[in-house]
């Protein structure tokens, strides 16, 4: 998958960070990555979905962890461009260690994401 990202081309984020709502969620990924809005239209679905035949608020919090990630990656257009060249290159390996080289690379990014948003 290829984004294109417009707007400063600095290192800095490209929105301040978003909480951790479904609303403020979605604003942001209007912003940073509306190619990305029926997807999170979907999970968010999904998650709501799933957090009422389980009787659980576990999928919702997920959807929200899993979303805050991605879009934390988003923000940053350097990050997102080598998180998504990562995948891209991960899809198109023609031998299982290359794809595997490029997935730790997106996992990484990733986790990362994961990280700064769970500190904030």
């Amino acid at each position: 998958m290829s984004v294109q990202h417009t707007g400063p081309t600095n290192h800095g984020p490209l929105i301040p960070s978003p909480e951790r709502t479904p609303g403020s969620l979605r604003a942001a990924c209007a912003v940073v990555a509306p190619q990305l809005l029926a997807s999170y239209d979907q999970a968010k679905d999904q998650a709501l979905a799933d957090a009422v035949e389980q009787g659980s608020l576990s999928p919702v919090h997920a959807y929200l962890a899993h979303w805050a990630a991605l879009l934390e990656i988003e923000r940053h257009p350097d990050t997102a461009r080598a998180y998504h060249r990562a995948e891209y290159l991960a899809q198109v390996a023609t031998a299982p260690d290359e794809a595997r080289e490029h997935l730790v690379k997106a996992a990484a990014i990733y986790r990362d994401a994961a990280r700064a948003v769970r500190a904030a």
